[in-house]
């Protein structure tokens, strides 16, 4: 097998095992979806085939091939920083960052040819993704969290109204915005709120279909 032909192969193994991972992260609509993954893959792959290129090209013992490898490393910490949110009480995108670390160690596995390794890498951690969000929510290990988004009738104390109907249910509320409309008839406030189970957010829709108030909700999970 030629040099060109197994860099081809790397890269194209590179681009699936990125996208698997990255299409996971798309479908959930995070800040870095599948084309991020992807680029980040290839790009590993591609440094650790230069990589082994220059140190088969020069003499052995000129240059250390892990070298450029660990700059992948240290360098992904950049871009999956630029992933994470903070807003308020909660920080969001830990776990985009997180995929993005491992699908360039992924990238460095294929560029280094370890295939099958890249491969059970790949698998474990799309299943990781997919199975263990599913456990959180059957064990109840982390609270359920989300967006509601509310158009009420403006009055003095509607603010107040609608995080006492999310205190009397049992959630918590992290964060609220909200805004007037120009006329001073409706307030559109967005409340960050999370409970122990995603099948209470049914609880918490009646009771704010109750509130006569309100006028429209939308709770996003």
């Amino acid at each position: 097998m030629s040099i060109e032909f197994g860099a081809v192969l790397r890269i194209l193994m590179a681009l699936v095992c990125g996208g698997i991972i990255g299409y996971e992260r798309e479908y959930k609509n995070r800040p870095a979806g599948l084309r991020t993954h992807m680029l980040v893959c290839i790009g590993s792959a591609l440094v650790m085939i230069t990589s082994q290129y220059l140190y088969e090209k020069y003499a052995p013992g000129t240059m250390d091939p892990a070298r450029l490898g660990a700059q992948v490393i240290s360098g992904i910490g950049f871009l999956g920083a630029g992933t994470i949110i903070r807003e308020r009480f909660s920080v969001k995108g830990l776990t985009t960052a997180a995929t993005l670390w491992v699908v360039a160690c992924i990238g460095i596995a294929i560029g280094s040819g370890y295939f099958i390794l890249a491969g059970i890498a790949t698998l474990v951690s799309f299943i990781s993704l997919i199975l263990f969000r599913k456990l959180e929510s059957i064990l109840k290990i982390k609270p359920a969290s989300g967006k509601v988004r509310i158009t009420a009738a403006y009055s003095k104390n509607i603010d107040a109204e609608i995080k006492k109907t999310f205190e009397e249910s049992g959630y918590k509320v992290s964060g609220m915005k909200f805004s007037k409309s120009p006329d001073m008839k409706t307030v559109a406030f967005t409340f960050d709120a999370s409970c122990p189970g995603k099948h209470e957010w049914d609880e918490l829709s009646r009771n704010l279909y109750l509130n006569e108030s309100i006028i429209k909700a939308d709770i996003e999970f």
